[in-house]
């Protein structure tokens, strides 16, 4: 770091980040960066005053530049501050960020992907199997490449390797049960996992995703976002969303309402003769 802030600081503060909190490389990267620029733009940030680094953050018209900014530059101070290595503590709130709706496709255009897929073969039982499973469980990738054979018993699929160590129960539609029976019984591979390979082995999230985009074009989370959505816009209660996709508080589960509210406007919008004209 140029001359200002003494060096001593900013490896303290690039230890803490590395070992305490743990962040990768180019989070890491990023924090310094962005104090260098403060630094070469402001002077030491240890003799700043808040209105300078609000001036140096107003060139930022960016919210997610601006937050990343922001991250870095509370990060800091705090770190400071816990140390006694400067007189004050500067803390910044974030900007407000424009919340965006979950990315979700349509019952009918899950259904034109999987139409797509050659069932005579062995990898077109399982791409097909697996799409369906995951629009028809809402699992997460990680989960749904952890289900086992046992996990799965008279229709229900028990998430044993959930987010957060939690368990949970889901009820599987009989649509992705009979794929998933086809799938299997044209099997010769002996694994206790659902998911494999031509060689046996459980199937990758990088090989999962490639599945997934190559038939429907967006990632194997789109689905789990799909699965939500479609109970919503089908007046299923927040609660047991938040329930079938294993989400610890409710206020996660709650953006799918936003769906909801949009579906509705679109509706209007487009069937209401005022509208219209």
């Amino acid at each position: 770091m140029p001359d200002g802030t003494p060096d001593p600081i900013l490896d303290a503060f690039e230890e803490y980040l590395r070992i305490v909190k743990g962040v990768g490389e180019r989070t890491l990267e990023a924090y310094l960066g962005d104090l260098r620029q403060l630094q070469e733009e402001q002077g030491n940030p240890l003799e700043l005053e808040t209105p300078q680094i609000l001036e140096y953050l107003s060139q930022f018209e960016n919210k997610r530049t601006l937050n990343r900014k922001l991250a870095s530059i509370n990060a800091f101070y705090d770190f400071c501050h816990r140390r006694q290595l400067g007189e004050k503590k500067i803390a910044i709130p974030m900007a407000r960020l424009p919340r965006q709706l979950p990315k979700y496709l349509s019952h009918e255009e899950i259904m034109k992907g999987l139409e797509r897929i050659d069932r005579s073969t062995q990898a077109g039982l399982r791409d097909y199997a697996l799409i369906l499973f995951l629009y028809a469980s809402g699992c997460r990738i990680s989960e749904a490449l952890a289900v086992q054979r046992r996990d799965i018993v008279d229709g229900w699929l028990k998430i044993r390797y959930a987010k957060g160590e939690k368990e949970r129960m889901v009820p599987l539609a009989p649509m992705a049960l009979e794929a998933l029976e086809s799938y299997l019984s044209r099997s010769d591979l002996r694994s206790p996992y659902l998911w494999l390979n031509y060689r046996g082995d459980p199937l990758s999230r990088v090989s999962a995703y490639k599945i997934v985009k190559k038939y429907l074009g967006v990632s194997p989370h789109v689905l789990r976002h799909s699965f939500a959505s479609a109970l919503i816009l089908g007046g299923a209660d927040l609660r047991v969303v938040q329930e079938l996709l294993g989400h610890s508080s409710l206020l996660t589960t709650q953006i799918y309402t936003h769906i909801e509210r949009k579906h509705l406007q679109d509706t209007v919008l487009r069937h209401h003769p005022v509208s219209n004209r």
